[in-house]
């Protein structure tokens, strides 16, 4: 398994930090996501299926920008 860390720029509320998990939920081989709304930071662990690129873009894709 990977981890990567990663901020994400734009969460308000509970809404929004749904919404960012159920984006990155939904890839292939993630195995655990932790987002903290306060900071808005994302720690994700994954598997071979897919890349950090992939889920950057898939947060981005959800309408949030990545750091």
């Amino acid at each position: 398994m990977t981890v990567c860390e990663f901020g994400i720029i734009g969460m308000r509320d509970e809404q929004c930090l749904r919404t960012v998990t159920n984006a990155i939920q939904d890839l292939p081989g993630i195995t655990h996501v932790e987002i903290t709304l306060a900071s808005g930071r994302a720690t994700i662990e994954f598997g071979t299926f897919v890349s950090e690129a992939d889920i950057r873009q898939a947060v981005e894709d959800a309408g949030f920008a990545t750091e």
